[in-house]
């Protein structure tokens, strides 16, 4: 069980982590690029404890509870005006580059 939480938060760091890129790709904010790096990082440190886990769950989940903080993004530019909730989580945005 403790590895399904491991490889779902695994999946929704990376998940972010390309709606991110998506979005500097589109408009060049620097705040999107710099959470696309975290992304990386984090996504790095919750695939280390998705290994982890099965081997020893506490330590495992730790490390995937680690990189969950670290992908914490911070304040980010206004990109989203007349967004759907699904075009927002896709990373469809209405500023263009």
């Amino acid at each position: 069980m403790y590895v399904y939480i491991a490889i779902a938060a695994y999946f929704v760091v990376l998940f972010l982590t390309l709606r991110d890129i998506r979005i500097y790709r589109r408009t060049s904010f620097e705040s999107y690029r710099k959470g696309a790096m975290k992304g990386i990082a984090a996504s790095t440190i919750v695939l280390l404890g998705a290994v982890i886990t099965p081997l020893n769950p506490n330590i495992g989940l730790l490390l995937v509870l680690i990189g969950m903080f670290l992908n914490k993004k911070g304040t980010r530019e206004k990109v989203f005006n007349d967004a759907t909730a699904t075009e927002r989580m896709m990373g469809k945005t209405d500023l263009q580059q």
